[in-house]
């Protein structure tokens, strides 16, 4: 157990030491290159990410949606709603369980994807080779275990 006195005592840390700080940084310079694209395609950082998962997945309920997209539940009603209208992503009642809504990627969103994939590819090309390709994967593997841990100590 920490001392109180400890706590107590201790200093924050700089903002350019903060590791929050600092994984928000880095995510802005990185998005800062996406969204343009997104913009220009009449999508959100969130819808895209939504797209993403389920692009991943045959069929998600709404709820193991929102944590796989990082997005709180209400808002991700509100932005389903959004995506059926625009015949990219398809929802319907779990037949088991009628609380539950089954969401999956529409046809529309299949092409969706292909059409922006090129696109997106092109900015991870550029990434690696200002960033190396190597330590773009060292450190999503080191991320990997900061969720990790993380997740062990919940």
């Amino acid at each position: 157990m920490t001392d109180q006195r400890q706590i107590q005592t201790a200093t924050l840390s700089t903002t350019e030491r903060s590791l929050p700080i600092a994984l928000l940084r880095a995510r802005e310079r990185i998005m800062e290159r996406f969204r343009p694209i997104l913009a220009a395609h009449g999508v959100t950082e969130q819808q895209w990410r939504v797209l993403r998962v389920l692009q991943e997945a045959d069929e998600l309920d709404a709820g193991e949606l929102a944590v796989r997209s990082c997005i709180l539940a209400p808002s991700l009603t509100r932005m389903l709603k959004a995506l059926e209208d625009r015949a990219l992503v398809s929802s319907r009642r779990d037949p088991t369980d009628g609380r539950r809504l089954l969401i999956r990627l529409a046809d529309g969103g299949v092409e969706f994807i292909a059409e922006i994939s090129p696109q997106s590819a092109s900015v991870y090309v550029e990434l690696e080779r200002e960033i190396g390709g190597e330590t773009v994967a060292t450190l999503l593997e080191q991320l990997d275990k900061v969720i990790a841990a993380l997740d062990r100590s919940r």
